[in-house]
């Protein structure tokens, strides 16, 4: 490539950065969203790992409050027991289990039945289908929570994205979450009129969510300390983070293997690069009609 062809390709690839720049803002207004605070997470950067006490709070705050309207039906009694989770004993999962009615069927007389749950049942769904849980909630269907997590994001922005290349954020899903449930709020003055089942959100795109506020102070109860006090407080904000931290777990519950398997293979891929470059060198040492390459 000529030294003008780089220069214009340079030019081109600066002018479209600036574009997406002055682009990006734009498109974030038009969408009514506000961009959600960065959080500390146990579980970011190649070296994080889940904090089991806070998956355990977590899973606390989904089975007393989100349960009743989310699903997770991808989740298993028994994944709370696995290494790398809440790893709650397994007969604490098969006291929980058993506290829930599972459909199954059919029997003998070809009749559905139900029977108390067992650690390899997945966690029941709260409505039978999609129209009942409409029908409930007033029109709104409440998104399954197995991979929420993950499928939840925001635009990060120029150059902000291109720093998370190096500092390996992946936390958009938890930081969105946290965000979203402690973000309600009384409508600012001049904005539009609240339409029944309709409430304020300042991180939701348009800021207009069904889903009414979930939580509050002091509503899910906390193990306590030596000294009868709960270990953190029980708070919006912390219910927030836990049930957040819990919900990466329900959709990436082998976080911690996979980032040791990719620890382990990095030796193993820097030992290739030099050996690829050194035998690169060796077989191009010289041209094929044995001239020395330049």
């Amino acid at each position: 490539m000529s030294r003008l062809s780089f220069r214009l390709a340079l030019t081109g690839l600066a002018a479209g950065l600036a574009f997406g720049a002055l682009s990006l803002p734009a498109a974030r207004a038009a969408e009514g969203g506000v961009k959600p605070p960065e959080l500390s997470w146990t579980f970011s950067g190649p070296l994080g790992k889940f904090d089991r006490a806070q998956l355990q709070r977590g899973f606390k705050v989904f089975k007393e409050v989100c349960s009743s309207c989310h699903a997770a039906s991808l989740v298993a009694f028994r994944n709370l027991s696995e290494p790398g989770g809440p790893e709650f004993t397994t007969g604490q999962v098969a006291a929980l289990a058993a506290t829930y009615q599972i459909k199954d069927g059919p029997n003998d007389q070809g009749e559905m039945f139900e029977r108390p749950g067992r650690p390899a049942d997945r966690f029941p769904a709260p409505f039978p289908n999609e129209q009942a849980a409409r029908a409930a909630q007033g029109g709104a269907y409440p998104p399954d929570f197995s991979v929420l997590a993950k499928a939840r994001t925001y635009e990060r922005g120029f150059p902000t994205f291109i720093f998370d290349i190096f500092t390996q954020y992946q936390e958009q899903g938890p930081d969105y979450i946290h965000a979203l449930l402690t973000g309600y709020k009384e409508p600012p003055a001049g904005f539009q009129a609240l339409l029944p089942g309709q409430n304020y959100n300042e991180y939701m795109p348009g800021h207009l969510i069904a889903m009414p506020k979930p939580l509050s102070d002091g509503q899910v109860e906390y193990p306590k300390g030596a000294d009868g006090k709960p270990q953190v407080p029980e708070t919006v904000d912390q219910y927030a983070r836990d049930v957040a931290a819990f919900m990466v777990w329900m959709a990436e519950p082998h976080l911690e293997q996979r980032k040791r398997i990719a620890l382990w293979f990095m030796p193993f891929l820097v030992i290739l690069a030099f050996l690829l470059y050194f035998s690169k060198k060796r077989i191009w040492s010289r041209m094929p009609d044995g001239s020395p390459a330049h």
